[in-house]
């Protein structure tokens, strides 16, 4: 095997690896797993970095499927191409089908005993802290000028007492961002 196919099986390998406990740790969905997803992509194996995670979580945001998944991909296409990211999916749902399976197969029987409610309730509860952390992390990374922050206020009041769709609030963010940067761009190009 050649040295260049033979590092990108490896890459991809632990593409799949690093996804599959990534995995393994997921409740609560894609939110949930961002924490994870900066921890291993961009400290542990610096496939990406804190800006460009942030701009990937946006864009898996937008596109169709589930955040946690178009992340997996796109993070595993530009580290390994097409098999690195069918791998890290790959390695990303694989837990996903197990578990699932097995809880279908088990909690059936067992979904009312007391210790089962209970333990759900703290998993719930440690779902909502990983959230909120992640939130607070991205936070200081992407809110770095005034108009951000007010976008990101208004963006959680519109869904908090309102109960607008994400999909009008990411698009009416991306037009107000586009307008508003690209205006400044252009007068700032103009007094230069």
């Amino acid at each position: 095997m050649e040295p260049q196919n033979s590092s990108l099986l490896r890459t991809s390998l632990s593409l799949y690896g690093t996804f599959a406990r990534i995995g393994f740790f997921m409740f609560g969905g894609g939110y949930a797993m961002l924490p994870l997803l900066q921890k291993e992509c961009v400290d542990k194996h610096h496939w990406t970095d804190e800006e460009e995670i942030l701009d990937v979580f946006a864009m898996a945001q937008c596109t169709p499927g589930i955040i946690s998944v178009n992340t997996a991909t796109y993070i595993g296409k530009k580290q390994a191409g097409l098999l690195g990211s069918a791998l890290a999916t790959l390695g990303l749902i694989t837990p996903s089908i197990l578990l699932i399976t097995l809880i279908a197969a088990l909690l059936s029987n067992f979904a009312d005993l007391a210790a089962v409610q209970h333990a759900l309730a703290a998993i719930r509860a440690v779902v909502t802290a990983l959230i909120f952390a992640s939130v607070v992390k991205m936070g200081k990374g992407a809110l770095k000028h005034p108009v951000q922050v007010a976008i990101a206020l208004l963006a959680f009041l519109a869904v908090a007492l309102f109960g607008t769709s994400p999909v009008v609030i990411v698009v009416a963010a991306a037009l107000i961002g586009f307008l508003y940067f690209g205006l400044l761009r252009k007068e700032k190009e103009a007094d230069a």
